[in-house]
């Protein structure tokens, strides 16, 4: 996602070499331990026949693993145009192209512009853009069913992290920022807007909670 409430600063951070890599890894190993945990989640809560919105789901290996398990499509919201080769690359391998679609939107600042899932992911987007509340008020509003985001804890090495990334980051004159949102702050949001949690993990990098529409 962005470093602002546009793509500003995105294609420079998610260039095509990162989605290059990601995807080479995906080949070697499959989903890493956030994205799986996620996928089981959401399994374990039924994909069967469900339709899946990702916001800046990169190369897509999230939207592949739920359609494999069942899933009827999936719809991809990105930023960046950077991933779309690889993503596509991937669909064709797994056989999967006529089942997924990939969008250039923000569902921030549109929330209109995208039709409602039955489950929302988010991985490791909302440290990327600045006004929490009003990404995860859209995602909320567009889960039919289920909400499943995963984020930074909020402590003091994290926020030294996040300092050094941005401080390098201006150094190099690029606009991409990131974010240590508070995460009661951001799981209010969502319980405002009728969701409830179902699911939380905690690990040292990543924390990842599931809701379910109340």
């Amino acid at each position: 996602m962005a470093g602002c409430c546009t793509g500003r600063g995105c294609d420079e951070f998610f260039d095509r070499r990162f989605a290059q890599r990601l995807a080479r890894r995906y080949r070697r190993r499959g989903l890493d331990r956030t994205a799986r945990r996620i996928v089981g989640f959401l399994e374990e809560r039924g994909v069967e026949g469900a339709t899946v919105l990702e916001i800046g789901g990169g190369i897509g290996d999230i939207q592949i693993e739920l359609l494999e398990r069942g899933a009827a499509r999936s719809t991809n919201l990105e930023l960046s145009p950077a991933y779309d080769d690889e993503a596509q690359a991937l669909l064709r391998e797994a056989g999967l192209e006529g089942r997924a679609d990939r969008v250039i939107h923000d569902i921030a600042s549109d929330p209109g512009g995208v039709e409602p899932g039955d489950v929302v992911v988010l991985n490791r987007v909302v440290c990327c853009y600045p006004d929490y509340e009003l990404l995860l008020a859209a995602a909320a509003e567009h889960a039919r069913r289920l909400l499943v985001f995963s984020y930074p804890p909020r402590n003091v090495l994290s926020r030294l992290v996040v300092t050094v990334q941005n401080l390098l980051s201006a150094a190099r004159r690029r606009e991409f920022r990131v974010y240590t949102h508070p995460p009661a702050a951001m799981l209010a949001v969502l319980e405002r807007h009728g969701l409830r949690p179902a699911y939380a993990h905690r690990s040292g990098v990543w924390r990842i909670a599931g809701l379910e529409r109340a």
